[in-house]
């Protein structure tokens, strides 16, 4: 089995669709539809993502099936209930009130991270001080339940850590999403924390990612990675990634996300 896990292009979030830079991106992806070999396609109901997707739906003359749990991983922290976690998000503005704005889940500093080793840990950040703090755990585990509910219509089983294949197939499923899930669903595949790869990995925008089953024992399959955040079709088209999803590469450059 083979999954493709496609995030949406350069975002224009206020409006939850593509800026004009995110349309081509979107449109130099479809280009490479007819080689990515979709298979049954399955996306975000979010508008950036459902606008990535339609290039190339439209290009392959197909439809995607929406599904509420492929939108960005919802969780945000709310830090006023903590103050070991003011520090791991020191550039949290405040409302009017005073209090602190929530914040994303995973836009911690490292210094803070790496100094916390549970995070790291393929258990221990379901204990954190921001699982804590907020639903961290319970919406990556009724995510990772609907995906194995998926996976299991395909013929493969969740079985401890690994899967059980009950019908062998060769199918492709697509998904078109967003950075946050597909590390919350590669995280899931791996069997290691998500905080790994939300701080390991920056995945361009029309970035394409491919996993895809390995069986080396009758029954038992496990996902490898054959390519991960895949932006050849921009640099094909002339079109330099976007910097979304990262920050600053350097402390000293003002021009990029702190």
């Amino acid at each position: 089995m083979r999954i493709l896990l496609i995030r949406h292009g350069d975002p224009d979030y206020v409006h939850d669709t593509l800026t004009e830079k995110g349309k081509r991106e979107a449109a130099l992806l479809a280009e490479t539809a007819g080689d990515l070999r979709v298979g049954d396609c399955y996306q975000s109901p979010l508008g950036r993502a459902q606008d990535t997707a339609s290039y190339t739906l439209k290009k392959l003359g197909l439809s995607a099936k929406t599904m509420p749990w492929l939108q960005e991983f919802p969780p945000q922290i709310d830090i006023n209930l903590s103050e070991e976690l003011q520090r791991a998000y020191p550039d949290a503005g405040r409302l009017e009130n005073g209090m602190y704005k929530k914040r994303i889940v995973w836009d911690m500093v490292p210094g803070y991270l790496t100094e916390h080793p549970e995070y790291l840990d393929r258990e221990k950040w379901r204990e954190s001080e921001a699982a804590r703090c907020g639903t961290l755990v319970s919406d990556y585990d009724a995510v990772t339940k609907a995906f194995d509910a998926l996976l299991s219509q395909y013929g493969y089983e969740r079985e401890n850590l690994h899967y059980r294949v009950m019908r062998e197939n060769t199918e492709t499923i697509t998904c078109f999403c967003h950075f946050g899930i597909t590390c919350v669903l590669l995280s899931h595949l791996w069997n290691v924390s998500p905080f790994v790869l939300w701080h390991g990995l920056a995945l361009a925008p029309t970035s394409v990612t491919e996993v895809v089953t390995e069986e080396r024992e009758q029954g038992i399959a496990w996902f490898r990675g054959l390519r991960v955040g895949d932006v050849s079709h921009l640099y094909r088209g002339g079109e330099e990634p976007s910097f979304a999803a990262r920050f600053c590469e350097t402390y000293g450059n003002t021009e990029q996300r702190h």
